[in-house]
């Protein structure tokens, strides 16, 4: 994960004024790319929305590409930086085409930003499959070290739990959906422990994580775009330790307020109690 990769230009064969600029945006298992056409070169302003998000320009679209693509990528690029509330003209003109061809492609707004979704809950369910199935030190430190990459995905889901609603409720039954799944690998490759109700135990971590990322930058700053990797650096840095330490050593010395609240609580309706977290007779 390259921690912040410039900003370039490629000036289009031919041409005295207009210049083709292509961005690679790498925050996950497949990075996604942003065809842009401009007018004399870009303006600061696009410079500025791209620089903050490890963006590096080339010749060519992702690998995935296609004008479908382009659109959803030069999407998620902007709702991150200037919130839900932009218009459909302004991510076409990101994305080099026109509003009419947004709504061809995702038929609404709400379909883009559905499909934005969809991209970066791609890209985190990937990197935490491999956190949780890996286990070791390195993996964690690899991901810490480059962990500037993932700014464009943390600020995408910020953004949306700011805003609410109905999406932003979809966005975090799916982040729970998925955690459950790379929860289960994790404890099939025998890292993560078995739990009495996964599901409960899967949401209740996804709204401690979601909720506690929301606190943490509405009172530094709320997720300012032009600073959001720096501050995404200094969240993970103050919040990797104690996590690790609290999820490795447990917090409480035994666990005899586990079992006598266990003793009055039906066991979930899944069934299957590990014998670990039985109550002790």
């Amino acid at each position: 994960m390259p921690p912040e990769l410039p900003v370039a230009l490629a000036p289009r064969p031919g041409a005295k004024r207009e210049s083709r600029v292509s961005t690679l945006v790498s925050i996950g298992p497949r990075s996604f790319g942003v065809n842009r056409r401009s007018i004399c070169s870009p303006s600061p302003l696009l410079q500025s929305i791209e620089q903050p998000f490890n963006v590096v320009c080339m010749e060519s679209a992702s690998a995935d590409g296609g004008t479908a693509v382009r659109i959803r990528d030069a999407a998620i690029a902007r709702f991150g930086r200037d919130g839900f509330g932009v218009g459909l003209r302004v991510i076409a003109a990101d994305a080099g085409v026109t509003a009419g061809l947004v709504v061809h492609h995702f038929g609404s707004k709400g379909g883009l930003r559905r499909a934005c979704d969809e991209q970066v809950l791609s890209a985190i369910r990937e990197e935490k499959r491999k956190a949780f199935t890996d286990g070791t030190a390195g993996m964690l430190l690899e991901q810490m070290a480059s962990v500037e990459r993932f700014a464009p995905l943390v600020l995408y889901v910020l953004r949306s739990l700011q805003a609410g609603g109905e999406l932003a409720a979809e966005l975090v039954e799916q982040m729970t959906a998925d955690a459950e799944q790379y929860l289960a690998a994790g404890e099939a490759a025998g890292v993560v422990r078995p739990s009495r109700d996964p599901a409960a135990r899967t949401r209740y971590l996804a709204l401690q994580s979601a909720g506690g990322m929301l606190l943490w930058f509405t009172l530094h700053g709320g997720g300012d775009p032009e600073t959001f990797q720096a501050s995404f650096r200094r969240y993970v840095e103050e919040v990797t330790a104690p996590a690790l330490e609290l999820f490795t050593q447990g917090l409480l010395v035994d666990r005899s307020m586990l079992d006598e609240f266990l003793m009055q609580v039906p066991d979930p309706p899944t069934g299957g109690t590990p014998s670990a977290d039985r109550p002790a007779p």
